[in-house]
């Protein structure tokens, strides 16, 4: 097994179909939670499950891993989701929103003025919150990448409990 796992999206998922039911697998989490080298925390309820690092170990971009357990015919359905703590990804969701409703009001303003012949120079400010928009998306990709050990950690978790190989698309 490699030691990194390469995640290819901001918001990485997963997709597992097993022959356990979700008792079973919520039972084997709940387990390896409780055991002595765990490498994570977390809580596992009936078909659903948080999974994240060890508490001394989290920082800012530390990740989580959110499980949602589907029972089927054939065992059951994994659909996991790796992210940031869900306080991380309001702040940058508002962040986006502000910065893009911003742009918008600015255009529209700017546009109309400029379309009736009067002085629009505020509509500099467009590149600029263009640059804070990108550069914001950059902080959130480079703060993945501080997390991308615990998000290999949390993967390992989750493949120790199944004992499976896990892709994270």
């Amino acid at each position: 097994m490699e030691d990194h796992i390469e995640f290819k999206r901001i918001r990485p998922r997963i997709f597992v179909e097993t022959p356990l039911t979700a008792d079973e697998i919520n039972q084997r989490i709940r387990q390896e939670l409780r055991s002595q080298n765990r490498l994570c925390d977390g809580q596992s309820t009936k078909g659903f499950a948080t999974i994240c690092p060890p508490e001394e170990e989290q920082h800012f971009w530390s990740p989580q891993l959110t499980i949602t357990l589907e029972e089927t015919d054939e065992g059951s359905e994994i659909r996991g989701l790796y992210g940031p703590k869900p306080s991380v990804w309001t702040m940058f969701v508002f962040f986006y929103a502000t910065i893009g409703f911003s742009i918008m009001t600015l255009s529209m303003i700017g546009l109309s003025y400029w379309s009736l012949g009067k002085s629009a120079g505020f509509i500099w400010l467009l590149p600029i919150l263009v640059i804070v928009f990108f550069t914001l998306y950059a902080v959130a990709y480079f703060g993945q990448k501080l997390g991308q050990k615990q998000m290999t950690n949390l993967h390992r978790f989750l493949e120790r409990c199944l004992d499976k190989e896990i892709d994270a698309v």
